[in-house]
């Protein structure tokens, strides 16, 4: 498999998830997120379409420094990454679908504690691909601390 097609494919893996998370978004953002009481330091909406999207491009290049490293673990770490992918995929249904912060909270928990396991192993393999995943644990973070306060406040 060419390098080339281990990088396109890279790239697109998060955001196809990404993707596949708004469908589930985008109409409660409309209603029913509206209508949920949010902390006062609660971002504009608008900013969290270019913020994943960034972020998904610097997961997948983090994966394709993965994939494409000679480590001998590497196998363990591409499942550690689809892991918290997977996790990551499953948050919008979870708190947007299903209208349901406290499942959202039983996702995103688990979400942080994978990237976190990914940034740690990842430096054994590449400490650029590590390094790509700490704002995306950054975020999480706030994302995390945001859905407990709705989870909190509703």
């Amino acid at each position: 498999m060419s390098k080339t097609f281990k990088l396109i494919l890279s790239l697109a893996l998060p955001q196809v998830a990404g993707g596949l998370g708004a469908l589930f978004t985008f109409s409660s953002v409309r209603d029913w997120y509206l209508t949920i009481n949010r902390p006062s330091w609660n971002p504009p909406n608008w900013i969290f379409g270019p913020m994943w999207t960034t972020l998904y491009v610097m997961m997948g290049i983090a994966c394709y420094l993965i994939w494409k490293s000679e480590h001998p673990k590497k196998k363990e770490l591409m499942i550690l990454y689809f892991i918290q992918l997977g996790l990551n995929a499953l948050w919008s249904p979870a708190f947007f679908g299903a209208q349901s912060p406290l499942l959202g909270l039983i996702v995103i928990i688990p979400l942080w504690i994978m990237i976190l396991t990914c940034i740690i192993q990842f430096k054994k393999a590449s400490i650029w691909a590590s390094g790509l995943m700490v704002p995306y644990l950054l975020w999480v973070s706030f994302a995390t601390a945001l859905n407990g306060a709705i989870w909190w406040l509703n």
